[in-house]
């Protein structure tokens, strides 16, 4: 295996002589991992634990290791039934990379890229059925010449097979095209995930711009949304906003900034989204159908600025309360449940990637809510932009920089 960095703390070392696998399991709750002020020091939590969750341990000691470098801008990171990783670039490049750190050339065949600002080629998902078809979807930036508004684009999401070879896709169609169109470079999400009945979940930004905020309340809009279609991009006849006049059906949920992750909980079938705050009011929020999340009435944190958002309302009538959320604002990314073999104690808890505060925010989850949060691969420096389980269950990212690289964190045995 080339191994092109390897990285143990030291307090891991010392635990390694006394910690068996089968000690990989949290300590005892202690203080908040989160130390800093926060933005927003008058804003009160609506329940307990719903931010600063008391900090937990891995005590099994943990090591990373650098498989690839050289990715400019990792997006996405999809793992393939062969082991092999699908990686996204957000330039527009789509790579696949052996567990050994092989990185492919760029996969031909799909389609131009806005590639401006946050936007570009961005997530990456296998479909349900790709040990049979061999499909995969993806989610992209994209001009939109036609809309009427110079320079628009707006989020995409396309499909295509994969060849048996792996060089180039095949048949691509777009199956779901954001509206509407938009001149901006910011928040385009846009993560995907599938749920156990075949259903396609894609998360979506506002665009950011103050004129744009007030979409994601519009039901009109795809902006600020969670949406919700087949695999082929049709509409589920279940989505909540079927048949209402003026509401775009394929929307399940309202009232969100910038969600860049998206999971389904193992078990339960429930969405999941993390979502950007601004200075502070990073979101955890377990979804409802044509639920509202409250985005631009109802917030925490501050603006960049440090005003109040709205007046600095937190709790309204009718909007849903996030399960968890962070302040100051660690920027999260991209998300997944851990269901692996290599950390029995980890089952269950959900892997949140931080790009500004460079590390994985493991939380443990009981009956819907975060109990402890640990922060992990907090010395290898760089923005963590996406996370996936291997099939030994170790821990891989991707990190979003211009020599971004894929990382393999794993317990020492």
């Amino acid at each position: 295996m080339r191994l092109i960095g390897l990285a143990v703390t030291a307090s891991a070392l010392a635990l390694a002589a006394a910690c068996s696998a089968q000690d990989s399991v949290p300590t005892g709750p202690g203080a908040p991992v989160e130390s800093r002020p926060a933005n927003a020091p008058d804003q009160q939590p609506a329940f307990a634990g719903q931010t600063r969750a008391p900090g937990v341990q891995t005590t099994l000691a943990l090591s990373h290791a650098v498989v690839a470098t050289g990715l400019e801008h990792p997006w996405g990171l999809a793992l393939m039934p062969d082991g092999r990783w699908l990686v996204t670039e957000r330039p527009g490049r789509l790579r696949i990379i052996s567990a050994d750190g092989a990185v492919s050339a760029p996969v031909a065949g799909l389609p131009p890229v806005a590639a401006r600002g946050q936007g570009g080629l961005l997530d990456v998902v296998t479909g349900p059925t790709f040990g049979t078809d061999r499909m995969i979807y993806w989610s992209y930036a994209e001009a939109r010449p036609d809309s009427g508004v110079d320079g628009g684009n707006a989020t995409s999401v396309a499909r295509g097979r994969l060849s048996d070879d792996g060089g180039r896709v095949e048949g691509v169609q777009v199956i779901f095209r954001a509206l509407p169109a938009y001149d901006g470079d910011k928040h385009f999400g846009s993560s995907l995930a599938f749920a156990p009945d075949g259903t396609l979940f894609i998360t979506l930004g506002e665009r950011s711009d103050t004129p744009m905020r007030p979409q994601a309340q519009r039901l009109g809009s795809h902006m600020g949304k969670t949406i919700r279609i087949n695999a082929d991009g049709t509409v589920p006849a279940d989505n909540p906003y079927v048949g209402q006049a003026g509401a775009l059906p394929e929307i399940w949920s309202l009232g969100h900034r910038n969600m860049q992750g998206v999971a389904i909980q193992p078990g339960t079938g429930d969405v999941w989204t993390v979502e950007h705050g601004t200075r502070g009011g990073d979101e955890l929020n377990r979804e409802r159908a044509g639920a509202n999340y409250g985005w631009p009435e109802v917030a925490y944190g501050v603006e960049y600025r440090g005003a109040p958002i709205n007046g600095g309302i937190t709790a309204r009538e009718g909007i849903e309360q996030p399960v968890y959320y962070w302040d100051p604002s660690i920027a999260t990314g991209g998300m997944t449940f851990y269901d692996g073999a290599m950390f029995p104690g980890w089952r269950g808890n959900l892997l949140v990637t931080a790009l500004k505060d460079k590390h994985i925010a493991r939380l443990v989850i009981e009956n819907g809510r975060v109990v402890g949060e640990e922060r992990l691969l907090t010395t290898l420096g760089e923005r963590v932009r996406d996370v996936a389980v291997g099939p030994d269950g170790a821990v891989w990212v991707v990190t979003d920089e211009t020599d971004g690289k894929l990382v393999r964190l794993a317990a020492v045995r």
